[in-house]
């Protein structure tokens, strides 16, 4: 469950200046998308550069700032999963990217040749973004990428969760950018349901499905086209052939990156029945070789706010009070107040608890057994459609078998997470955990018009089209293209 900006209020005066600038600069950018309708690949690798000279000055001073927002956010996380990712996404796109622009021929109808068709990708114009709190720069950054290829303007709107990373952003990208190219949005409700609907030429929102559904509705009073990354609840399959070390490694870390608030990350198990004590065992060794400790350690993150904390704790407190089963993954208990929470597993679930039905988004596991691995497969298929889906197995019609018979937004085959990262994969979402993908040549097209351009040729067969007609030379050519009836 990530919220997005707009679950808290700041303050009458802060979203009165911030919609009066959201209104300000989307009427620049677009006077400047009529004046500049096609930026050519020089300037939007101009853009492109600026922006990774944003990721890359002084990477300290980002991850003291989200680390401020948090609380305790591991310095290594912001680097590796926001910085690092950042600049590998930026410098493929930036090296792509001509090719990407290309027109590409298409074959033409028979009724229509000697013609030429093609397809050319055309900038939509200006572009909304709503970035999250759990992922402050790289979500703000890889969609704002992907806007910028494709020849957009943008405007961002940031999280009022991260308020110190959101003011270093929005001050980078102010000297960077001219306004009526790229600009940040700050404010809390009022500016965030304002950002929303306003008419953008696309709107990219990433939060959760139910902030998701009335961010659509609210897009669809000016018809404006969505690209929804929402979440969900991303299973493991853990098969009885997999090697039970390895995977719980994968499994753990996972799940305790970030303290658990990913949208990808894995949010319950489902493995063998008579395999749970041994995960557990292991799970438990395995977090405690991560973490020898957990309060004060700065590999450990915090959840981000107390609002977080409670939420978690009523999820622990209702699956206790069910006659589930808790069990700690560390011996060090957590003192009052502290927002570095236990990672627990929870064993003797059932599916109607909030820690079922909900995005758990946090150091919490669910550990399901399965009796056959068909109800594995049919476990999965019985709850929404997922943001991903991990599978741990090396046999081969396993594998093909659930990536055929399950639906989800992306999938990884003997690890987690790790497709997000994959520069030439799409990323996103399918039924309540998104809709459209951003990423690589996928996120270019997103937000570009795809536009069909058909070339008519000086000798063509428009004059048996038009009146007046020789049916007779029409109906011939009719039946040779059409073939006879059964052919």
């Amino acid at each position: 469950m990530h919220t997005v900006a707009g679950t808290a209020g700041i303050g009458g005066d802060t979203d009165g200046r911030a919609i009066a600038h959201l209104d300000r600069v989307l009427a620049l950018q677009r006077e400047a998308c009529r004046r500049v309708p096609y930026p050519e690949l020089a300037e939007r690798r101009d853009r492109l550069r600026r922006l990774l000279a944003i990721v890359q000055a002084d990477q300290a001073a980002i991850e003291t700032a989200i680390a401020a927002d948090f609380g305790q956010r591991s310095r290594d996380e912001t680097l590796a999963f926001e910085i690092l990712s950042c600049a590998l996404e930026l410098r493929h796109t930036i090296r792509h990217l001509r090719r990407w622009m290309r027109s590409e021929r298409r074959p033409v109808a028979l009724t229509s040749w000697p013609g030429r068709a093609e397809l050319i990708r055309q900038p939509l114009g200006v572009v909304g973004i709503v970035v999250p709190w759990n992922y402050p720069l790289y979500l703000a950054i890889s969609p704002l990428a992907a806007a910028l290829a494709a020849g957009n303007r943008a405007l961002v709107k940031m999280s009022e969760h991260t308020p110190r990373f959101s003011e270093l952003l929005a001050g980078r990208i102010a000297r960077a950018f001219r306004e009526d190219e790229v600009s940040v949005v700050d404010g809390g409700v009022p500016a965030a349901r304002a950002f929303v609907a306003r008419p953008f030429d696309h709107l990219l929102f990433t939060g959760s499905t139910a902030v998701g559904r009335q961010v659509m509705a609210a897009a669809a009073a000016n018809l404006t086209p969505v690209t929804l990354e929402l979440g969900g609840k991303s299973p493991v399959i853990l098969a009885d052939d997999a090697p039970l070390e390895s995977a719980v490694r994968q499994i753990v870390f996972g799940k305790l990156a970030n303290a658990g608030q990913t949208c990808v990350a894995p949010d319950y198990v489902l493995l063998p029945r008579g395999l749970e004590d041994a995960f557990l065992a292991t799970a438990k060794r395995v977090t405690m070789q991560f973490y020898p400790r957990l309060q004060g350690n700065p590999d450990y993150t915090s959840i981000v706010s107390d609002a977080q904390v409670a939420r978690l704790r009523r999820y622990v407190e209702e699956a206790r009070t069910r006659g589930a089963t808790i069990h700690p993954l560390h011996d060090e208990p957590a003192p009052e107040g502290s927002r570095q929470l236990v990672p627990l597993a929870v064993t003797g679930v059932s599916e109607d608890l909030q820690l079922m039905q909900q995005e758990i988004f946090g150091p919490l596991l669910p550990v399901v057994g399965y009796q056959r691995f068909e109800e594995a497969i049919d476990y999965v298929n019985r709850h929404p459609r997922p943001l991903a889906l991990y599978l741990f197995s090396r046999d081969r019609a396993r594998i093909d078998r659930v990536l055929r018979e399950t639906t989800s937004g992306g999938a990884v085959v003997n690890d987690v997470m790790m497709h997000v990262v994959q520069n030439d994969l799409p990323f996103g979402g399918v039924g309540p955990s998104g809709m459209g993908q951003y990423h690589g040549r996928e996120g270019f097209d997103t937000f570009s018009k795809l536009k069909g351009v058909f070339h008519q040729s000086r000798i063509n067969g428009g004059s048996l089209l038009r009146p007046p007609r020789d049916n007779g030379r029409l109906r011939r050519v009719a039946q040779w293209l059409t073939g006879r009836p059964g052919g």
